[in-house]
């Protein structure tokens, strides 16, 4: 849990959840990064929270949602299985261990200014997770996705405790339509331009074969 959203590097997007676009902007915003990711690096998405707060529990909702419809990423962290300050450094160094350079998009809940509860922000760059209570926690993500879903600045703890629930959800489903579409969306544009790939070298060989006969 990042208590207090921090700006990270490179230019953060920062829409509300209610808006009709944001599935949208935060699909298009995500995708324009992966744009840029070698397709050899699988795609993990690492969801940090607990169920046993309801503020926190926006990264292992997010992370159930796209365990059920995940095809093309791993999902680490869920309701079932969540990944939290005990157990973060762990699961960090187990991914590491298991997957060739990975690409880590990280999913945490945060508090901020009154105005801004409710708001879905996209930044590239790692997430700072326990920033906000001096905790040192490693760092994580190539990009990192927060909710910003209560106040902060008092009694933080006993502030995500009375966290509305269908604020959490809400928010939860609209972070994880947006990756689900955005990776589906990535993983379609590599395929088109693998085939393109494979159409100009099946060309060149036949155009070969034509001119060495």
């Amino acid at each position: 849990m990042d208590l207090f959203n921090k700006p990270a590097s490179g230019n953060p997007i920062q829409i509300d959840y209610t808006d009709a676009q944001a599935e949208s902007t935060l699909a298009n915003a995500l995708h324009q990064h992966l744009a840029t990711r070698d397709q050899r690096r699988p795609l993990i998405i690492l969801c940090i929270g607990t169920d046993r707060s309801t503020g926190d529990a926006l990264g292992p909702f997010v992370g159930t949602q796209l365990r059920e419809q995940n095809q093309d990423f791993y999902v680490f962290g869920t309701l079932e299985t969540p990944v939290h300050a005990v157990n973060l450094k762990d699961t960090i160094q187990h991914i590491e261990h298991s997957f060739v350079h990975p690409y880590i998009i990280a999913v945490d809940a945060c508090l901020g200014q009154t105005s801004s509860v409710g708001k879905i922000q996209f930044a590239q760059g790692p997430l700072k997770p326990g920033a906000g209570v001096n905790k040192k926690l490693p760092e994580v993500g190539d990009v990192h996705i927060t909710g910003i879903v209560n106040v902060g600045g008092f009694m933080e703890y006993f502030v995500l405790q009375n966290t509305r629930l269908q604020l959490v959800i809400s928010m939860a489903r609209v972070i994880a339509s947006s990756i689900e579409q955005s990776i589906s969306s990535h993983i379609n544009h590599e395929l088109v331009q693998t085939e393109k790939t494979s159409a100009t070298l099946t060309s060149r060989l036949w155009s070969q074969m034509f001119r060495n006969a």
